[in-house]
């Protein structure tokens, strides 16, 4: 017997062999991903992520990583290193949380503006003793140490010193250090290290810093 065959009976066969494809790949990739979580292992103790790299992004995410941690009723602390008294919406909307979060700007300013080595030296170490404190207190789940990698790349302080801080650290707490130029010790201590790689920014085009946006 003759069977019609319409001109879109070839297409219709083509998607259901192209789902049909998609899903034995998808049956493959969740197994596979079943047994990496399977063979994965807890930790009693909290986590170091590095936030580095020329991109835009690096406190950004860490402020997103506070947010959610915020979400579970963890108990944050924060510790400026360069910004000083600029304001910013991240404060801002932070500062409604006090019982949850504590933060502490010790910096002086950005160091294109200080220009004075001695004082930005003084302020680092002021900031690096809170840091001590807190990561050793062991109140807090988690604490963000914003640009201490800057201060790091301008031997301010002694790495040795903060991977050694880090080390002793309570471990009830995970750590994120932002800022470019991580020190590779830091980031050979580190459980997570993530790169922002700069592409495009519209400070290259003569583009302000944008309220919202950039701060």
């Amino acid at each position: 017997m003759w069977h019609y065959r319409g001109p879109g009976a070839n297409a219709v066969e083509q998607v259901m062999t192209d789902n049909e494809e998609h899903k034995a790949a998808m049956v493959k990739l969740q197994a596979s991903q079943r047994e990496k979580i399977k063979a994965a292992q807890s930790v009693d103790r909290g986590l170091l992520l590095v936030h580095t790299g020329d991109g835009k992004g690096k406190s950004s995410s860490a402020f997103g990583v506070i947010a959610r941690a915020m979400g579970w009723g963890h108990q944050v602390a924060v510790v400026q290193f360069i910004k000083g008294t600029w304001k910013t919406g991240e404060r801002e909307f932070f500062a409604n949380y006090p019982q949850q979060l504590h933060w502490k700007t010790m910096g002086d300013g950005f160091t294109w503006n200080t220009q004075d080595r001695e004082r930005d030296i003084a302020s680092a170490e002021a900031a690096f003793a809170q840091a001590t404190e807190m990561m050793q207190s062991g109140e807090y789940d988690l604490l963000v140490l914003d640009e201490i990698n800057i201060v790091l790349r301008y031997d301010y302080l002694q790495v040795a010193a903060v991977v050694d801080a880090l080390a002793s650290r309570s471990k009830r707490t995970s750590v994120i250090l932002t800022g470019r130029d991580a020190k590779q010790e830091l980031m050979d201590a580190a459980d997570l290290v993530t790169e922002m790689r700069e592409i495009k920014h519209p400070f290259q085009s003569g583009i302000k810093a944008r309220q919202g946006i950039d701060f």
